[in-house]
Order: structure tokens, then C-alpha cells, then sequence
């Protein structure tokens, strides 16, 4: 009777599981329309030349990443079985993982991108993610970038952090050397409310914290305000070996991750919930998929558009020498896109 009784409990528990997938799928599908039909339409393809890939995470300190988090029941649809999240690598960020072959996808900004083709990266852009994740929050001694002249402003430590913040300091003709500091700090939201700062930069869950505490202002939305508004904050890249030796592979990894950033607007209570059950999503995720980051623009943007403006960007502020022309010749390879925005059309 034991026996019987432990039996009963494990099957119970393999029908919870099942149950909670089943809900997870569900959701997905009533979410997005075209997800139906994607099994079959996987089917009718040669299967993928390897089942396994490798994605970046980072643990509660990028939201924006949730549509990856959700995606490895798409993924498994695909035929990719064997799906690894690394959290760690050689360096501190994914763009450096990519570039030691630690990861076979990258999703990251087009800086991160640019700055790793201009050293000699073995990578290839393949789309656009979304719009509009970086926020500059600022106290109110700063009401525009101009007034962060001899402030001191929050960053992560990250070389991407440094870049966009010369970037956009740059843009406004700032000399971000010396017009202000700029203060490590591994809490900007505390720091911002201790007066340690006057304005940091940060991604989900970063700026929904600071609203939450009802702290700061936003200086620069890169979701509302122009010029950055126009382009991608966020790109995936592949490593050029993956996407050369597995181009079908790469196609369906691409179809499974493009399916879940359309859910972030079809229905971001699935993604969201999916993504925060991983833990590797904070739980500010849902307010920054329904409110802060632009999901809806992957098929109206151009992505090459997305790596000139900002390769010239670099360029102007000398943190690559390499033309944007050919960043974009040695480093993008847009042919899976172009085949999948004929196959998912709204």
C-alpha cells in the first residue's frame, strides 16, 4: 500500500508538471495567433542540424532579456532540446562571451555589437529586438543632458554602460572626459537617493525601481525620445560558426525568440510570468514589458539603420576607428530575417 501511495503521489506530481506546461503553451498560443501553426510549419523544414544552443543570462539585472527567458518551450517546438543559459564567462559581459565562443547567441545593444565586430569578433547581427529599454534618470539639479556638466552620474562599471553614456553626452556636445563623473556604483537607485549621484543609466529592473521609490526623473527615454527612439536598443547576434555551419538552426532559434518578443505584446502576462518562474527575471518584469520597452518594432525598423547610427556614433567619439560601412559588411548577415518577416506576417 506504500508503494501504491508513493506512486499515486509521483503521478500526481508528473500531472502537475504536465498541466502547468500545458497552461504555459496555452497561453502562448491564445497570445499569438501564428505560434498555432508553427510546429507544422517546423516540420515541413529539414530538422535542425544541431538541437542544442547556448544564451546568455543575467540574473534579475536585465529584464528586457525576458522574451528569452519564456522562450525554451518555442525553442523545443524548433527542435532545439538541448537549451543552456550561461551566466557566466571570460570577461564580464555576454559580448565577450560571444566573442570566446562561450555562447552561440548574443542579445545585447548595438554598441556591444559594433564595438565587438570593430575588434575582430567572429559575429554576425541577424535582427532587431526592441525599442527602448535604457533610461537616464536624473535628480532635479538636471533637466537635460547639457545640465550633467559638472555632475556625477551612475554607471554599472560596464564598458556598454561607458559607451552609451559618451554617446549620448556626445550627441548634445558634452566632453564626456571631463564635462562630468562618472561613479561606479553597484546600487544606483540607493545611491541616487542618498544624493551620491545625480543621475544614473539603467535597463529593467533599474528604472522601475526608482519610479517605485518615486525617485529621480527620466532624462532621456530610449523608448520615447529621439533620436534613440528610432533605433534598436537591443540586437541579436549569433557567432558567425553557428550561424554558418547551422543555418537552420539559427533560422529556428530566431523564429523561437521573435515568436516570444511578439507575446510581449500579445500577451505579456504569459511572457511575464514565465520569465520571472526561471528566476532569472526580476519581479518588475511585467511592468516593463507592458509599459517601458517596445516590442512591437522588429518588423517595422531596419536593423541595419540601428548599427550605422550607432558605428558612427562610436566612430565620431573614438571608441572604434572601423567605418560603419564595414562593421555592417563584416559583421551583419540579415538572410534569415528576411525570410522570416515573409513567414510571420501580422
Amino acid at each position: 500500500m506504500k508503494g501504491a501511495a508513493r506512486r499515486t503521489a509521483e503521478e500526481e506530481n508528473v500531472m502537475h508538471i504536465i498541466q502547468n506546461r500545458r497552461r504555459f503553451m496555452a497561453g502562448i498560443a491564445a497570445g499569438a495567433a501564428g505560434l498555432v501553426a508553427a510546429p507544422r510549419l517546423a516540420l515541413a523544414e529539414p530538422a535542425p542540424e544541431t538541437t542544442k544552443v547556448r544564451l546568455p543570462v543575467f540574473a534579475k539585472v536585465s529584464d528586457c532579456q525576458s522574451p528569452m527567458y519564456a522562450a525554451t518551450e518555442l525553442l523545443h517546438a524548433e527542435g532545439l532540446t538541448d537549451v543552456e543559459f550561461v551566466s557566466s564567462g571570460t570577461g564580464p559581459d555576454s559580448s565577450d562571451w560571444i566573442g570566446h565562443g562561450e555562447i552561440d547567441f548574443d542579445w545585447n545593444y548595438p554598441l556591444a555589437h559594433v564595438l565587438n565586430i570593430a575588434k575582430g569578433a567572429p559575429i554576425k547581427v541577424l535582427t532587431g529586438l526592441h525599442v527602448g529599454c535604457l533610461e537616464l534618470i536624473a535628480n532635479d539639479r538636471v533637466v537635460g543632458i547639457p545640465d550633467l556638466k559638472g555632475k556625477t552620474v551612475g554607471v554599472d562599471g560596464s564598458t556598454i554602460q561607458y559607451l552609451l553614456l559618451n554617446v549620448m553626452s556626445s550627441y548634445v556636445g558634452l566632453d564626456p572626459a571631463k564635462d562630468f563623473e562618472t561613479l561606479v556604483t553597484p546600487d544606483a537607485v540607493q545611491s541616487l537617493a542618498e544624493g551620491k549621484i545625480d543621475a544614473f543609466l539603467g535597463g529593467p529592473p533599474t528604472p522601475q525601481q526608482a519610479r517605485e521609490r518615486k525617485l529621480g526623473h527620466v532624462l532621456v527615454s530610449t523608448a520615447i525620445d529621439k533620436p534613440w527612439s528610432q533605433y534598436f536598443c537591443c540586437m541579436l547576434a549569433s557567432t558567425a560558426d553557428y550561424a554558418g555551419r547551422y543555418p537552420m538552426a539559427t533560422k529556428r532559434v530566431m523564429r523561437a525568440l521573435l515568436k516570444a518578443v511578439d507575446l510581449c505584446i500579445t500577451n505579456p502576462e504569459a511572457v511575464a510570468k514565465s520569465a520571472v518562474d526561471t528566476g532569472y527575471a526580476s519581479d518588475y518584469t511585467l511592468q516593463a514589458i507592458r509599459s517601458d520597452i517596445r516590442y512591437d518594432k522588429w518588423r517595422e525598423y531596419d536593423p541595419e539603420d540601428s548599427l550605422r547610427f550607432y558605428a558612427l556614433r562610436m566612430q565620431e567619439t573614438n571608441a572604434v576607428t572601423m567605418r560603419p560601412q564595414e562593421v555592417l559588411d563584416r559583421g551583419t548577415d540579415w538572410r534569415f530575417l528576411k525570410e522570416l518577416k515573409r513567414e510571420m506576417k501580422t
